[in-house]
């Protein structure tokens, strides 16, 4: 076991770990747990890191820990597809309807979106990842990935003009 190749793999990607937990649990204490038992196991199996950038490998760790918290807790899986129709409100015409919105606000929609299209948007635009890689961390494949951030970005937009509309 390396702990030189453990820290250069894992922590200089902790916040993106607490960042992705912390929206799926929807909870800042349990993210914390999440991350520290993610960072165990990958310190246990750093030896099984192919290359040296283990981001997405962190990162699927800590999405798998999640997995398992759900179950813990007694909510079976977070990861359930959902119907994607989508009612878009007629008073909604551009993109460009809901970028006032706060980032504040805007953290609040992610948060209240399904936990698959959460995940994808956090991956995404919040930790930067591509495609490729957010396909790696989720163990999807990349059209599955390109359409569920198509999906959420689409309701993130339906949910921002309708919170302006009220």
């Amino acid at each position: 076991m390396s702990r030189a190749r453990f820290d250069a793999a894992v922590l200089p990607y902790l916040d993106d770990g607490y960042t992705l937990a912390r929206y799926l649990t929807r909870d800042g204490e349990a993210a914390r747990d999440v991350v520290q038992e993610a960072c165990l196991r990958a310190l246990r199996h750093v030896d099984s890191l192919r290359g040296d950038d283990g981001r997405n490998w962190f990162l699927s760790i800590v999405r798998s820990r999640c997995v398992e918290w759900f179950r813990e807790q007694g909510r079976g899986t977070v990861f359930v597809e959902y119907d994607d129709t989508i009612h878009v409100s007629d008073t909604v015409d551009t993109v460009d309807d809901y970028r006032a919105a706060t980032p504040d606000v805007v953290l609040t929609a992610v948060d209240a979106l399904p936990a698959v299209f959460r995940e994808v948007i956090v991956l995404r635009e919040l930790c930067a990842l591509s495609y490729r890689a957010i396909a790696e961390v989720t163990g999807v494949p990349t059209g599955t990935v390109m359409s569920r951030l198509a999906r959420a970005r689409e309701r993130l937009r339906v949910m921002l003009s309708e919170r302006e509309t009220q």
